[in-house]
């Protein structure tokens, strides 16, 4: 099976994943997917990600991360899944926030991405019980600790 993705890096910053670390984490999450994908990911700023957010989400501010899954009529061979976009600053504020490495907190995001992409959603809490438990199994592949557990001892 051949994942291809393409990234846009509209935003960068030394502590973003390498894109064979981005390619690893698609490739884990797809790993039971049965047709070959393509992704684009595009990682930007706090502006655009706010642009983006409200004028498809009619949320303001940024956010994490978007997916944009591609509707593509039967009779057109297509291997385009969808693109993510990414607000790498939003990322690693997040993870100093909820103290996770930031490593472990892009693999999530982009998996979660990933998942939007197939289908998954959260909008009621059996969804986000049936997303969230896909999330932690491809994060236990990759070695990545649950990240809905909330430290206690902190």
């Amino acid at each position: 099976m051949m994942n291809l993705i393409e990234i846009q890096t509209v935003y960068e910053s030394d502590d973003q994943p390498s894109e064979a670390q981005v390619q690893h984490w698609i490739d884990t999450a797809l790993e039971d997917y049965p047709e070959n994908t393509e992704i684009v990911i595009r990682i930007v700023d706090e502006e655009e990600s706010a642009e983006l957010n409200h004028q498809y989400r009619m949320k303001s501010g940024p956010t994490n991360i978007l997916s944009f899954p591609v509707e593509i009529p039967e009779e057109i061979e297509l291997d385009l899944l969808g693109d993510l976009v990414i607000c790498a600053p939003v990322l690693k504020k997040e993870a100093l926030e909820q103290d996770k490495a930031l490593h472990d907190h892009w693999a999530h995001i982009i998996i979660h991405g990933v998942l939007h992409l197939l289908g998954y959603d959260h909008i009621d809490e059996d969804e986000a019980e049936i997303m969230e438990a896909e999330e932690i199994m491809i994060l236990n592949k990759l070695a990545i600790t649950n990240p809905y557990i909330q430290d206690n001892n902190a």
